[in-house]
């Protein structure tokens, strides 16, 4: 029986150039792996492989030169690990994120935190085209949420409390963005130019500004063969039960309008945001129930 290349690249195996060699994918959230996950690495790598990993451009671990009749075997070890076989093909791919805010001074979310749930929700969920999800912790933007099909970044709502505020000027000072004027004992405020990185909020000694931690979506980023930014559609999201909302509708979407083979930038080019933008902004004001 001849080998189902198709099969065996949707679990994980790459076929190389080299006949019946495959570059094993391993799942990674987040671009998380525990210590005794990359011992385990190692030692498949040593055994099976040609003691070395390569690591993708989206936080992934592949073991090259993995021998087609040694698969089943690499699979055990791989289980003994608690280590799992990545996706490829036309499904949700692994998830990738940040740091964020458990440990960076910029993070305005748990980047790995929303990058695990993400990936309970909806890894390798089977679609028309490959589809790519991405979390930032924050405006800086380290992931560059833009380049993925629908890309999740940290940030801040803020408000002002005019009775607090004691016109200082520290949150002009911290904003590189000039979203901010203080003088002669007014504020005035440019949403156009804020990009919700919420570094007035914490310059405010007085309380004067207040945020609010949320989400800043995109839609419909590529950076393959056709490079394409993903779009804002929507308003920045405050609480998870919309984010997850939105994020079912996009992929719902996807799903039912997307022909095989065609990228999510790809239907949006040939269909227009108009349709997505409709599905989104029910999916943010419907209760769920």
């Amino acid at each position: 029986m001849g080998i189902d290349k198709s099969t065996l690249k949707a679990g994980g195996f790459m076929p190389q150039i080299q006949k019946d060699h495959y570059s094993m994918r391993l799942k990674v959230v987040g671009g998380n792996i525990s210590v005794s996950q990359l011992l385990q690495i190692a030692k498949i790598a040593r055994k099976y492989g040609q003691d070395y990993v390569h690591l993708t451009s989206r936080q992934g671990v592949e073991i090259p030169f993995v021998k087609y009749e040694e698969i089943e075997a690499v699979k055990d070890e791989l289980a003994k690990g608690k280590l799992e076989l990545g996706a490829a093909g036309a499904r949700v791919r692994s998830i990738t994120a940040c740091q964020g805010g458990k440990c960076c001074p910029q993070g305005v979310i748990d980047a790995g935190a929303v990058a695990r749930k993400l990936d309970a929700r909806y890894f390798g969920r089977q679609l028309p085209h490959k589809f790519k999800i991405g979390v930032t912790g924050c405006p800086n933007n380290c992931l560059k949420a833009e380049e993925n099909d629908l890309g999740v970044k940290g940030g801040v709502e803020k408000s002002w409390v005019k009775e607090n505020c004691v016109f200082c000027g520290a949150c002009q000072r911290v904003c590189k963005r000039k979203a901010i004027v203080i003088e002669k004992g007014t504020a005035t405020f440019f949403d156009d130019k804020c990009n919700h990185c919420g570094k007035c909020v914490k310059a405010c000694p007085k309380n004067a500004m207040q945020g609010v931690n949320g989400f800043i979506l995109s839609f419909g980023g590529t950076f393959g063969n056709e490079i394409v930014k993903g779009r804002n559609l929507l308003p920045l999201i405050t609480d998870e039960e919309s984010l997850f909302r939105v994020c079912d509708a996009t992929l719902d979407f996807f799903e039912k309008r997307a022909r095989k083979g065609e990228r999510l930038a790809l239907l949006l080019k040939r269909v227009g945001v108009a349709p997505l933008r409709r599905v989104l902004e029910k999916a943010l004001v419907s209760t769920g129930e």
